[in-house]
Order: structure tokens, then sequence, then C-alpha cells
């Protein structure tokens, strides 16, 4: 290389010229890296250099006293919540800041006057400030709800004055303070139980002017400064990043702070990222990789109670709408119809203005449910009704059906769910629960969930693994860097906003997010983000892309979620009285439908019904039905369930008697009996207030009642053979107890003993239950290991037979709980399936315990089966990999069935669902003792029945009726002789064909003329709807069978959830299985586990 050159034309070379000076000013030292980066922290930090940092200038002035910012206070009594005019018109008292307010859960309205200085008038941005630890919510003098307003860690404390403050005379608003943080009222632990006495001192109420350049250059230095900390260190973003900031910092200290600095800090931040100051940021034409979407998750019910939910909602959505009148790319999306029900009720002009905004495009419904139910515990018409009743609101409000349904905090997935979901309009599923599981890392970010039957979803799982990102530079980053669909995809949705305890997204995280694309644009790295579009938008272009060939993975069946799986079982109460609405509901709608079928003046009561499921629906919650709520949720849903019993008992009582089915308390008038179920069956049932039995067959609908002497010739019979060894037998089985446990069950047409020698059935055992942390919520694998047997204290004798034996035992828990286990042995009955029924009275008053019932059996299979909604899960008995250990507590519903080829065991039950099978030992769970965030759960006393019922041959439609026999018994009466147009009315629908097939439910359809309530267009004329669904996992044939001399049936359809117009079927009149005088059949072809709706339209 020459070092010299020779100019043109001859001459002496000349040395190159240099910027570069000659000789070195001084030394000049490398960066510590760790220093510079820690120093970042001097700038916005509240700490030490609070007075000489950017925080010295956020604000350009501020007022407080009395002479601006006067207070007084009403303070309701009782702990009650009065509505604005109610509160309004109370006297007021002084009060000031440093004042303390409470108890627990209580309400203050503050009444402000509030006048702006003439110092601050002419500031361009006023602010009150107001801090009291708790929540609140801002009403106008005229009593219009304005913005919430949340106080301690989780801050919106701000509220923009109106231009209309500046005039220098007094104006007047109110505060509605609600005594208790946005996660409830525990002090430290927020899941531990709330103290009822806390209190909460107002800290700030001021009138502030801000800074909106400060306030800006802290959002710029922010996100710039996370860069240098979160980006890799060998990259040069990172120390570009890093070197924008201290240059910031350096030029704020050389300009003293001032203005200009702040401004002149600006304009170095836009070295690293363009112009955040509108929303003109998303408006670039570079492909976005993060689509951000506000959200406010608030849960129905979990650490308070209904009623203070009812505000949260207020609270929230009246801050997104003032966001959104502010920023206009923000986009919100909020699910569960219940809140937009109680909003519509409680502020009908808030709700206007969220109305609006949903017709703008920008306040965005979702979810197509009820509320964001549990979906391990609802039985399956319960799923199907949080869809129906959720779209039906979404729909009759807003115009439109939800496309996608929204559950990101539900403790694991319904196998089934898909299913149903396309049934109700929804092929998309967003959720991210699973992202707490604590042995298994879930594969998959975004992929097709696959049902029982083979319907599928696409599901998104937000790949931040939160439903409440704070939108921060790491919440972006993440949202791709932890997607696991890569391949198939590589955009993620970004879910933000505070959340839980409500609050949703704050202007600063929109601020944040707007920097983030900045950053993106002009420097790199950082996956671009984008707002301004909807989840359907992006599960719209999901959904393309599958159109244009890409294969997203699979997941078929259940998504078990490997935590919480102690709410299979806690709140034993509530999960009862679930079970029993459920079943009352579906009695009350079969005989209302008959009634209507038989007497045309009977009204069809669709508000009662409604009201009856929309209750149900509203305690399914994913905290509530679980069972992870605090004390005071129980007590209201205890009352709520009461009010359900009563007024189901009053439909049922009308729509009998609508039936002619009257009530008598004469023992002397006839004994009568009804069964809801859709198949004929035969029992031994016990004569209502008598020590008598009677055989009861027939149904559906009217059975016979035959009382039984003691010469019938089918008996039971129960000896003790030696001290405390105890024989009970029918003519299918001889059962041996000893000390309470059944040491020998013998199937006796089988020849085949069912417990292993040396093992005992029937055993309760008690665990210790110290999970991790969450302590109603979970239970760990190693509680296993503290297994004790619990050994009895005696046994005896109570019925002798013939027609039912029983035997009590009676165990002590402890000093303070016992339980009373009473084994009873019914005659057998024809060839209805025997089974050995299990009463229990408990007295429970344990701490961190956790009670079982085991049954050890001869049967051997890697699988065991448990009965989900309309299906069967089918889990492994083993450990052989994490995955399969990580199942060592399952839910199920009615039933749990472990068999070999050729014979079973399945183990029944009427209110419990937390079960275990490990190699030949079945587990069912009956009671917990979590003392967080309840400290009395399930304390007191319980009653609940299980039973075991062995059946030779594989598992099959036997165990499926007779669970639901077992929790649905004849319901029997003394009345008045039953007139034949009854028995035809309730019998004038049966389905035929396989026994694998269930007519689960039967109702009338929602919209018909004489049931509208109005909410939707009405459909001419009357319907009937059937749900009918198969039951064991194969492809099954049946028919419906209707009898025409009581249905004028002219078409019937096959519908969706929803009862749309769907597809017209063949109704013939060749008959089938059943003969009617005029009869009419359809002939129906189901898909294994199959859900399908018919309609009959009359």
């Amino acid at each position: 290389m020459n070092v010299t050159s020779k100019p043109m034309g001859g001459g002496k070379p000349q040395m190159p010229s240099s910027s570069l000076p000659k000789l070195v000013p001084g030394p000049v030292g490398q960066q510590i890296h760790s220093i510079y980066i820690e120093r970042l922290g001097q700038f916005t930090s509240n700490g030490q250099y609070s007075s000489q940092n950017l925080q010295a200038a956020m604000y350009e002035g501020r007022a407080s006293g009395d002479e601006y910012v006067k207070l007084q206070v009403y303070s309701p009594p009782n702990l009650t919540r009065p509505t604005f005019d109610e509160a309004t018109s109370h006297e007021f008292k002084d009060t000031h800041v440093g004042a303390s307010f409470g108890p627990s859960w209580s309400t203050h309205w503050i009444r402000i006057e509030l006048k702006v200085p003439r110092k601050l008038q002419c500031k361009e941005r006023l602010e009150f400030l107001w801090d009291a630890d708790n929540e609140g919510l801002i009403w106008t003098e005229d009593g219009e709800p304005l913005q919430g307003l949340t106080g301690g860690g989780k801050r919106r404390i701000e509220w923009i004055l109106p231009d209309s403050f500046r005039d220098g005379k007094s104006h007047r608003f109110y505060i509605e303070m609600a005594c208790n943080n946005i996660m409830g009222n525990a002090i430290g632990d927020i899941i531990q139980p709330p103290p009822p006495n806390r209190y909460f001192q107002l800290k700030l109420a001021d009138i502030v002017a801000v800074n909106l350049e400060a306030r800006a250059l802290f959002l710029d230095f922010w996100i710039i400064g996370d860069a240098a900390r979160e980006f890799p260190q060998d990259s040069w973003e990172e120390h570009q990043a890093l070197q924008i900031c201290n240059e910031i910092m350096d030029t704020f200290i050389a300009g003293h702070g001032t203005q200009d600095s702040i401004l002149q800090g600006r304009q170095i931040a836009r070295k690293y990222m363009s112009n955040v100051d509108s929303s003109k940021v998303y408006e670039s034409e570079k492909e976005p990789h993060v689509y951000a979407i506000g959200h406010c998750h608030i849960d129905t019910t979990w650490l308070w109670p209904w009623a203070e939910t009812k505000r949260k909602i207020a609270r929230s959505w009246s801050n997104q709408c003032d966001l959104m009148d502010r920023y206009p790319e923000h986009r919100f999306t909020c699910s569960q119809a219940q809140q937009y029900k109680w909003l519509e009720k409680l502020y009908p002009t808030l709700y206007d203005r969220v109305k609006s905004k949903v017709k703008e495009g920008t306040f965005q419904p979702i979810g197509g449910s009820w509320v964001e139910h549990d979906t391990n515990l609802p039985g399956g018409e319960s799923l199907v009704r949080q869809f129906l009743y959720g779209q039906r609101y979404f729909e009759s409000r807003f115009g439109e059906r939800c496309k996608t349904f929204w559950l990101p905090d539900t403790f694991g997935y319904s196998s089934q769910l898909p299913q149903l979901c396309r049934l109700a309009g929804m092929g998309r599923f967003f959720t991210q629960k699973l992202s707490w599981n604590n042995i298994n890392n879930f594969l998959h970010t975004t992929f097709s969930w696959v049902a029982l039957d083979g319907s599928q979803v696409l599901c998104h799982m937000a790949p931040d693994n939160t439903y409440t990102a704070e939108a921060d530079f790491g919440d972006v980053n993440r949202s791709i860097t932890q997607h696991k669909s890569m391949d198939q995809d590589n955009t993620g949705l970004l879910v933000f906003g505070y959340g839980d305890g409500g609050g949703g997204p704050t202007s600063e995280m929109l601020e944040k997010l707007r920097r983030c694309r900045g950053l993106s644009d002009k420097t790199g790295r950082l996956p671009r983000v984008k707002m301004g579009d909807s989840v359907d938008d992006y599960f719209a272009r999901l959904e393309k892309k599958a159109e244009n060939g890409t294969q997203f993975a699979t997941w078929y069946g259940e998504l078990y979620f490997e935590l919480h799986r102690g709410t299979y079982t806690s709140q034993a109460n509530t999960k009862w009285n679930n079970r029993q609405c459920e079943i009352m509901l579906h009695e009350i709608e079969y005989l209302a439908t008959a009634a209507t079928l038989r007497d045309s003046n009977y009204q069809y009561p669709k508000k009662g019904i409604d009201d009856i499921w929309e209750d149900v629906l509203l305690c399914q919650f994913h905290d509530t039905l679980p069972g992870s709520s605090i004390e005071l949720v129980y007590h209201d849903s205890d009352e709520l369930y009461a009010q359900v019993f009563k007024a189901g008992e009053k439909l049922l009582k009308d729509a009998m008697s609508a039936l002619e089915l009257n009530t008598s308390t004469s023992h002397e008038s006839e004994l009568k009996a009804v069964s809801t179920l859709p198949w004929g069956r035969v029992e031994i049932a016990k004569v209502p207030d008598s020590e008598e039995y009677a055989l009861v067959s027939g149904g559906p609908g009217m059975a016979s009642v035959e009382k039984l002497t003691g010469n019938g010739t089918s008996t039971a019979s129960i000896e003790e053979l030696e001290n405390g060894t105890f024989q009970l037998s029918n003519e299918q089985f001889r059962i041996m107890v000893e000390k309470g446990a059944i040491i020998s069950l013998v199937d006796l047409s089988e020849d085949r003993e069912l417990i292993p020698r040396g093992q005992k059935a029937n055993q309760l055992v008690i665990f210790d239950d110290k999970p991790l942390y969450w302590q109603a919520w979970d239970v760990e694998v190693y509680h296993l290991r503290s297994r004790q047997e619990l050994l009895p204290s005696k046994s005896y004798i109570v019925e002798k037979g013939p027609h039912i034996v029983s035997l009590c035992t009676e165990t002590k828990i402890s000093e303070d709980s016992w339980i009373k286990t009473t084994i009873s042995l019914a005659a057998s009955v024809g060839q209805r399936p025997s089974y050995i029924e299990m009463s229990s009275e408990v007295e429970w008053r344990e701490t961190m315990k956790f009670l079982k019932v085991e049954f050890p059996v001869d049967i051997r299979n890697t699988e065991a089966s448990y009965e989900t909604q309309f299906g069967i899960n089918r889990r492994p008995t083993h450990y052989n990999t994490s995955w399969d250990m990580a199942k060592f507590e399952v839910c199920c519903h009615r039933w749990a069935d472990l068999s070999e080829a050729g014979y079973g065991v399945s183990i029944l039950n009427d209110s419990k669902y937390g079960f275990a099978t490990a190699g030949n030992m079945m587990r069912l769970s009956l009671l917990r003792a979590p003392k967080a965030p309840d400290a009395h759960a399930d304390m007191g006393r319980h009653h609940f029945r299980y039973a075991i019922l062995p059946h030779a041959g594989t598992l099959d439609y036997r165990t499926v009726r007779t669970a639901r026999e077992f929790n649905h018994p004849f319901k029997l009466f003394h009345g008045s002789p039953t007139p034949s147009n009854t028995f035809s009315a309730m019998r004038s629908i049966q389905l035929t064909g396989s026994p694998a097939l269930v007519l689960d439910t039967i109702k009338r359809g929602e919209d018909d003329e004489d049931v509208s309530r109005g909410e939707l267009p009405s459909r001419k004329g009357r319907s009937v709807i059937l749900r009918i669904y198969e039951s064991l996992g194969g492809k099954a044939r049946g028919c419906i069978c209707i009898d025409r001399d009581v249905l004028a049936v002219k078409k019937i359809e096959k519908v969706n959830l929803l009862e749309d117009d769907g597809e017209d079927l063949v109704l013939e009149d060749d008959m089938c299985d059943i003969t009617f005088a005029n009869q009419g059949n359809c002939k129906i072809e189901l898909r294994p586990f199959e859900v399908a709706t018919f309609r009959l339209q009359l």
C-alpha cells in the first residue's frame, strides 16, 4: 500500500491529512459496563437523588390544602354500598389528608371542592392526584361516573382536570372510596385471609401541573434503558442504548435540569427511536411481529366479593373509555357477559359510553361465555349454557356474537371444549394458564386443539406467559423469544393491562408501546409491536395461513393443568350445590316442556329458568366453584344457592301442577314416582316419611310404584360373623367388612374376588396437605408420602333387610373431627346393575389435611377412564414419564372406572370431582382443609354418597346410566291418580338404538314466539330442543321416536348450540323399537363423543 502520493505535475510527495489530533489530549479509559448500567437508575429513581434527577422536573407546580382542595366525607354504615343518589343525600363531614378510612370492605363517599390557583391556570396539563392506598371512582356532581382510581402499588392516581376547571372558581365532584386495594384486603401475602379491620390512610390529594416533556423523557429513558439492560451485551444495539442513556444524563446534568436540557434529552433519544409522540408511530409499513391488545382481567370473585367486582368493572372500564379518547390506537378487549350485564343495570350512562366504543370498534367484547368459567367441574349442559347465554347477550346488546373463546386464567381445559366452541360459533381459543405448569413445559404456542369428537379450534397461548403484562420492553421481547411455534408462525399476541383485580391498561403502558415500536423501526433487534388491531384480526391472519397450507401442530384431548389440582376438592359444599342445581335445572326443563305440550294455558317459565341458569353460571366462575376465593365469597354464594333452590322448587311445583302431579300429605293417596332420565329403570326406593320400601319401575316420565313386603324373591342379608366382621350379600355380591373396610368383595355370578388379598376397599385415609404456596388451589405429589389409615371405633348394623341392609362405622379422625360411613346393599332387582353404596356424614375440623377413600381392586390396566362433560378422558395409571406422573390427581364427574378385558370396577359419586388411579389403587378425594384464602374452608358438617359398581365386561353404558341414576333418584310422592295425557306428554319423545346415545336435555326453543323474552327476534311457532351425545367413544346410530298424537312435529333440524337454522332431517312413519299409535321417527347417527342438538318444530 502506498503511504505517499505525488501531486499532479510532479513535486514533492505529501503525507495524507488526518482529522485525528497528532497529540493525545489525555487518557481515556474503557467504560466499566456494569457501572454505567447501574448508573441509569439514578436518573429516574425516587431514592436519594430524586431532588436532583428527572423526578424533580416532573411537575411545574402543585396546590393542596383546604384553600384549593376541600374534603368532606360521608361514611355509610354496616359495610353498605349506597348508590350515588343515596350517598349524596346525606350529611358530609370535614376530613383531611392523613385521615384513615375503614374498616375492610367499607365505603366512604368523599365530596371534593376544588379550585385551581391562578398560578396554575395557564399550565398545559393539570391533574388531580389522589392516593388512599385503595380503590375509588370519580363521579361528577351530576352523578356521572368518570374514572377509576387505584392507590398503592399498581397505581392510577391521576385524573386530568377538565379545562372548565381553569376558571378560578370552585368545582365539586365526588370520589366513591372502597376500603380494599386492587387485590383485596390481605396484608402482605395476598392469598392470606383478609383481616376485617384494615384501614387506609389518605396520603395525597393535590392539584399538579405536569411537565409533559419531562414525563415523555422519563418514558424515553425507561425503554432505551431497558434496551441497555436486556439486549445481549455482545450486540451493538445494547452498547448504543447505554451510550444514549448516559448522554441524556450528562446533558441533563450539564443543563442543570432545565427545560432546555429536557428537550435536548428528548432529541438525543431520537437517535435510538423514531418520533413516538403520536399514534403515527404505528403507520410505518414495516411488518410487525407482536400484536398488542389491551385487556383488564377482572376476576368475578376471588379476593373480593361480587359486590366489589361490580364496582371494579365501572372503575376499570371507565378508564379505558378515557384512554380511547386520548390514544387512537388503543384497542381494549373484555370478556364475561355477566360483567356487561352488571354495568348495564348499575351504571347505565357508563354502559352507553362503552356501547358507543363497541360500535366504534375500540372496545371489543370477546369470549362468548357468561363468565370466565371453570371447565373441569361444570357439567356438560352447564358448559353449553355458558356459551348460549353469553353469545345471546353479546348478540342482543351489540349486534354480533363472539368469534374467539377467551379463557386465560382457568385451571385446565376440558377435552370437549373445542367441539362446544365450534357449536357456539367460535373457532378460536386464547389462553395462557398452562405456562404455570410446575412439572412439564407445554410444547406449543399456536396450535390446533382437538376435542374428543375430532372438532378443532385454533389456539394461541400468549408467548409472554401472562394476560396482565405491563407493556414493558421485556414483554414485547418475550412475545417472540418465548414463542414455541415459530416454524409455523412468527407472531404473538401481547395482552397487557393490570388484571385480576382490574384496572387495565394505563397511559404509561400505551406510551411505552409507542416507544418500543419507535425503537424497533429506528434501531431494530426488538420485535416490532403493533397496536390498533383486534384479537379477531390476529386469529384471522392465522386462519389465512392455515388456509394457505400452514400445518399447525395438533394437541388431542384435555389441556391438563399441572397445578391447582386441589381445586377438584376444595369448598365441597359449593361443589355439592352446583351438582344439585344442575340436576334441578334438568328436571325443571324436562317437566316444564312436558307441561307446555299437555296444557296450552301453562306458560313455559323462560324468565325463571334464565334467572336460575345465570346464577348457577355465575357461581361456576373459575375462582368460585373451584374453591379458591375468600370466605366472604362463599357466604354470598351460599345465599344465592339458597335463593336458586327456592326459586327452582317453585318452578318444579308449578310444572308438576300443570301436569296434574299434585302432591298430597295424605299417605292414603296414591304413591307415585317420576323419572326425568330418558330410559326405563327399576330400583328399590324408600317411601317418603316412612320406614317402608317400594319397587319403582318405569320411565321416562311416570313410573309404577309397588310397596314391598318381606316376602320378595330377591333379598339382601347381613350378619355379624365374629366380633367386628360382617357379611353383606345379595344375589350378585358377597361382601366382607372388617373395621369398616371391605376386605372381600365377590361377584357371585362371575365367581370373582375383586379385592386383592390383604388389601382393604372403602379404607379412609388422611394426608398431610401443605402445598408449596397456593393452599386452596394446590395439592403436591409429595402429600402421598404422608398417608395414614383411619381406624374406626365401632361398627353396627343399621338395617337388616330384606330389601336393603346397612352397616354403619364410626371413625374418629381427631379430637374435633369424625366420620360416620354407612355401607348399604340393596336386594338385586332384575337386570339392574347392583352396587355397594356408601353414605357419609362428616364433622370436619382439620388443618391442612386431605381426606380420601381408597379402593384397591384386582384389575390391571395402564389406563383408567373418567367421565368428563359429554365423554370420557382416559388417563395413565402409571408414572412412566413426567407427563404421566403429573396426573397424580385428576378430575372426574359422576364416575371413574378401571377395567381390563372382561371385567371392571366403577366408582360412582354424588358430588365429588377429585380422583386418582395409581396401578390398581383407585382413590376418591373427599375433603380438604386449606387455610388460605378462606381460613374456614370446608369446616363443619358434610354429607355425601359414593358407590362401588363392579361389572362383568368392559366399561359400557351400564356405568354411564347407573351413575346418572345414582345422581337422579326417582321423585316419589303421594298424589291423586295421574291423567293419561300427562303420562303421554312425559313419554312423547324417546330415543332408541345404541345404548351409548344419551338424551341429555329436553327443553323449549330459546326464541319460540310463546317463550321468547324479546331480546332477539322470535321464531314462529313452538319447538322442542333435544341435546343428545354419544357417551362411549364409538359411532352410534339411533332413532328419535315421537308420539304424533301429542307432538305435531312439522320437521326436525340438526342445529348448533345457539339453535340457528341447521340441517333438515327426514321424519319417517316407519316403526322403530317404541310403538306409538301415531308415530314419527327420525334416524340419527353420531360420531364418537359427538354432541348433537335437534329442534323439533311443532
